[in-house]
Parts: structure tokens; sequence; C-alpha cells
């Protein structure tokens, strides 16, 4: 799988080291150029995504999944809420086809598109058929790239995958559409954080 080629290198990239236990592959260099291009600006939101590519990075070793792949995906994941990729003002779809357009693996705009239960919520906004142009991988990867998203909070702090959901919640709202579809995501996501979880354990 090749990284595009046409990304210049942005003024803050050089500010994050990778762990040492998953090297920077093609992708990873790519995305995480494009994701600091896009987000370095935002705040907490950069620091989210700086946070959940750390926690890919050492998920994708005991899971025994693709680290390259797994960590531009987790560099990528919000680059829907960038001005310049919004369309729908969904940030899993508006992230997955801006990569589309220039030229992204499939299979990484297709892990961004469903990230964290996003299906959910597509379909409460009625963009199913839109968000249905990925492939929506049902993997061991896909897991950890949501578990990833799943403990992370906000501000890059590591935390664990019930604390998070309750923030997303909270910050979104009763009448939010997060809420709205709770009774199917939040076992969801459970079910992914057990998963993940179980065969961490396994793996120690």
């Amino acid at each position: 799988m090749t990284a595009p080629s046409l990304l210049r290198e942005p003024r803050f990239a050089r500010t994050l080291v990778l762990p040492a236990l998953a090297p920077a592959g093609p992708l990873t260099s790519a995305a995480r150029l494009l994701a600091e291009a896009l987000l370095g600006d935002m705040g907490n939101r950069w620091r989210h995504t700086q946070g959940v590519a750390e926690r890919a990075a050492g998920l994708a070793g005991p899971l025994g999944v693709d680290a390259d792949l797994l960590t531009a995906a987790a560099w990528l994941h919000d680059i829907g809420y960038a001005a310049p990729t919004v369309a729908t003002g969904f940030h899993p779809l508006d992230g997955a086809d801006h990569l589309t357009r220039y030229g992204w693996p499939i299979r990484v705009a297709g892990l961004v598109a469903y990230h964290s239960g996003a299906r959910f919520v597509a379909a409460a906004k009625g963009l199913s058929e839109l968000l249905a142009v990925y492939p929506d991988e049902r993997t061991v990867l896909a897991d950890a790239l949501t578990y990833a998203d799943q403990t992370v909070g906000p501000a890059g702090d590591r935390v664990d995958p019930d604390t998070r959901y309750a923030e997303v919640l909270h910050r979104h709202g009763p009448c939010s559409l997060n809420a709205l579809v709770d009774p199917d995501r939040g076992p969801y996501l459970r079910g992914i954080a057990r998963r993940v979880e179980h065969l961490l354990a396994a793996a120690v």
C-alpha cells in the first residue's frame, strides 16, 4: 500500500516522535504530515490526534496488525473537522472524502469513515448511502483504531473507554445525535473495547 506523494512537509512536522515500537512507515509519515497541516492549529483537536496516533502505534504490535496502516488511519481519523475538508459536517465522511480526492488508499479512507461507530450517527443524519461507498472493515485493525480513539481524551490524555464515551455524550448533550444513537452505538463500542482488551491480555 503506497502513500500519496503530493504532500509537502508543514511547518509543524518535526514536533512529534513516534514510539520506537512502531517505526513510521510511508503511510504513517504521509498521514502525519497531512494531519498536522490540517489540524496543527486546532488546539485540543491536534493534541487528541497525536494521542490517538501514539496509542495506535502502541497497540499494533501486541494485536499483530499492520502498524503502518493502523497508525496512518489514527493520524487521519479526525481530519474531517478541518475547514478545508468540511462538506457534509459529518467528520468521518468528510475526512474519508478528502482522502479519496487526494488519492489515498480506499482502505485508509474506509477506516476513517467508519471509526468509532460512525455508521450509527451516519444513519441518524441520513448519510448512510454516502458512507456506504467506503468499505466497512470489521477486523482487529479497525477495532484497534476505534479503541485508540476511545482511550484518548480531548486533550490527548489517556482515559478508559467508559470515561471517554461518557465525556463525548456530555459534550454533545442529551439532545444530540450521539445521544440518540447511544442505545446502539454504546454497546457496539463497549464490545470493541472488550475484544481488544481480551486480545491485549492474551498477548502479555
